[in-house]
């Protein structure tokens, strides 16, 4: 432990604005546009993005302020067990290290799919691909930290230009544009999208937004913390918003029909720049998979490794080499990992992956509003309004849930408590 606390911090805040924007820029992107125009018609659906980082801003701005002020990985968990102690800690860390692990096994699976196809194989081998993905990129990430930085600092960049390459071209054709297919009038769309609509449109955004909570997970390892937090998570939220909106308006522009295409940025590829922009565009659908995957496989582990403690699931767990990764936490996630990916369709483990990041935020805030209160972590009662706002704009976001959600992750959180009580019960039975 003693040498963990010497070592020298690896990411400063551009490899740290680089894991945000890698984080957030996932596969969502490649299909919200179709999704979000079911709910929002025409080009004001591309403003639910920027909406939807105005109201996801102050979480962020928590995470920045919480991330700064605490040096030990495992973000969340961190933070609720300095706030409310032991028991809501272990809760909270479960609740995201499950949300980590199905969101992974789930871009994973899309990945298997769309390389099968890439390569001509057959689509009954897509979990097998899948399962060599993990593998090869598990394999990656146990080299080290730092070796992970460079890596998914590059892909961050080969993931960004299909997607600036689509822009440019759509930016281009909108200077010349004259009546492709006419937009939808913003009056026409004001009347057709309810206030259901809109949140639901809003919900959608977050899952093609959310990201930006695996910073604070790597907080030891990032120097100068109380700049660098607070910048990557405000610039990649912006970035990332910025860039959707551009290619959601893009998509309307070049698609007539945006809401029932399959692969709306595909087909709006085909559209503006014919097939050599499509097969630009499809090869960064798999960069980009890639990417994410990589992030998350990187990443997901320290969630497990915060979990190791005598009243947990055991030191061992956190246990780190001497390149800063926790490797039996590592194995653990590869080993489940290949399991969830090998199991078939999972496309339904991303909206439950989705409200345990909203359980995460919540818990998050409250943590912050209960340091804050007590002025501990160098917050003050200043903070207090900050964690209001947060709280309010979760409320709003949260209103498109639906009760078997709750349900499904509540049997989750049951499991995690069921695994730490059994570890428990063996560790008291032990000889001494």
């Amino acid at each position: 432990m003693g040498s963990d606390d010497r070592r020298t911090p690896e990411l400063g805040a551009i490899s740290l604005l680089a894991l945000g924007v890698n984080g957030m820029v996932g596969v969502g992107i490649f299909f919200a546009p179709s999704e979000i125009a079911g709910q929002v018609p025409g080009a004001a659906g591309a403003w639910v993005y920027p909406l939807t980082a105005l109201l996801v801003a102050p979480v962020g701005a928590c995470y920045a302020v919480l991330g700064a002020r605490f040096s030990r990985d495992g973000g969340p968990l961190v933070w609720a067990e300095a706030a409310f102690g032991k028991l809501i800690g272990f809760t909270v860390g479960w609740i995201t290290y499950v949300s980590a692990l199905l969101s992974t096994a789930a871009v994973l699976s899309g990945l298997g799919e769309y390389l099968a196809l890439y390569l001509g194989f057959a689509a009954s081998s897509a979990g097998h691909v899948a399962a060599a993905c993990v593998l090869v990129l598990s394999a990656i990430a146990a080299v080290g930290l730092r070796f992970s930085a460079w890596v998914w600092n590059g892909l961050t960049i080969a993931k960004l230009v299909p997607l600036v390459a689509l822009l440019g071209v759509g930016l281009a054709t909108a200077w010349h544009f004259t009546s492709r297919a006419p937009l939808v009038s913003e009056a026409d769309v004001m009347g057709s999208a309810t206030a259901s609509s809109w949140f639901r449109a809003v919900l959608i955004a977050v899952f093609a937004l959310q990201g930006f909570e695996v910073l604070p997970l790597v907080s030891s390892s990032v120097r100068n913390r109380a700049r660098s937090m607070p910048f990557a998570i405000g610039l990649s939220l912006a970035v990332v918003a910025l860039l959707y909106l551009a290619l959601h308006y893009s998509a309307v522009m070049a698609v007539p029909q945006l809401a029932s295409a399959k692969a709306p940025l595909s087909a709006a590829a085909t559209a503006l720049g014919g097939p050599t922009l499509h097969q630009v565009v499809s090869l960064g659908t798999q960069i980009s998979a890639i990417g994410i995957s990589f992030g998350m496989i990187a990443t997901t582990p320290r969630y497990l490794a915060a979990l190791g403690g005598d009243d947990s699931f055991g030191t061992w767990l956190g246990r780190r080499s001497p390149r800063n990764v926790p490797l039996a936490a590592l194995g653990i996630c590869t080993v489940l990992t290949l399991a969830l990916v090998l199991v078939g369709e999972l496309g339904s483990l991303f909206v439950l992956a989705a409200m345990a990041v909203l359980a995460q935020f919540a818990v998050s805030v409250f943590a912050l509003a209960a340091l804050a209160w007590r002025e501990e972590h160098g917050l003050t009662r200043r903070h207090l309004g900050l964690a209001v706002l947060a709280l309010v704009t979760l409320v709003l976001v949260g209103l498109g849930s639906e009760a078997k959600e709750l349900i499904t992750l509540a049997g989750c959180i049951a499991l995690g408590f069921a695994l730490r009580w059994l570890h428990r019960l063996l560790a008291r039975r032990a000889p001494s």
